[in-house]
């Protein structure tokens, strides 16, 4: 199974810029595989048409109740350049790092040969940077390292390993998209693809510690924020009733007919 890694890094973000030359430096030594790193895309460089030619609305249930910042596009159309990448690449499947992500050496090791012997099957893995919650099925262990397919998928794509075919299959899915490439991945009632995680993965966020987030905007206004709770809240309600009645597989993989 050979794996690509692919570092993605916005150029702007100077203050990451060493960090994503060691982050891919260690991942390539470590996976004995070879990498690059990817430049993001800018979602605040982008014209508002560019923008908006990218996104849909309300394309499936729970409607994502909040409008996309350029940041979230940007990021979302950078992993969907890499899936695309990927089907013109010899490798099988693609370690995919955010340029505010700190490796251990030894805990990454064991995680990415575990995700390594397991992404043909599973397609997707997160290297999550917290422990999942819920129900699970428990697939594999190395060490402390547990692979897992939790009911309901987490957030965040600091790492995650993806299979070519996998990797088609989502980009096939996101054109348009309504929602950041992360919920998108969580919403296996939808696409037919449950994520497995592994904890610990030997990954670590650091982008505080950098220069803080390139996604995230500034304070917003007491009024503003009650809402959003509001939203995020009755949002969170619907992601977990679909992920329990969700068929795609428990152990993995794709639901037989999403392809």
């Amino acid at each position: 199974m050979e794996v690509h890694v692919f570092v993605l890094h916005l150029v702007r973000a100077s203050a990451r810029r060493d960090n994503a030359q060691a982050l891919l430096a260690d991942a390539r030594e470590i996976g004995g595989t070879k990498g690059e790193i990817w430049p993001a895309v800018d979602g605040s460089a982008m014209s508002s048409t560019d923008l908006s030619a990218s996104v849909g609305a309300a394309l499936f249930d729970p409607a994502y109740p909040f409008p996309l910042k350029a940041g979230e596009i940007g990021c979302t159309l950078s992993h969907r350049q890499i899936w695309a990448e990927l089907q013109m690449r010899d490798a099988d499947a693609a370690l995919i790092l955010e340029d505010d992500a700190e490796i251990d050496p030894d805990t990454f090791h064991a995680a990415f040969n575990l995700a390594r012997t397991h992404i043909g099957k599973l397609g997707y893995i997160q290297f999550q940077t917290r422990a999942p919650k819920g129900p699970s099925h428990l697939v594999d262990t190395s060490g402390d390292c547990r692979l897992v397919v939790p009911q309901q998928a987490g957030l965040r794509t600091t790492g995650q390993m993806v299979s070519r075919t996998a990797a088609a299959h989502l980009l096939a899915l996101s054109d348009p998209f309504d929602r950041p490439v992360d919920t998108l991945i969580q919403s296996h009632w939808h696409t037919g693809l449950r994520p497995a995680v592994i904890y610990p993965s030997g990954l670590a966020d650091i982008g505080e510690d950098l220069d803080g987030s390139t996604i995230q905007s500034g304070d917003k206004p007491w009024t503003e924020k009650l809402m959003r709770e509001f939203h995020r809240t009755r949002y969170r309600a619907g992601v977990a009733r679909l992920s329990r009645h969700s068929t795609a597989p428990t152990g993995g993989g794709f639901a037989q007919d999403k392809g």
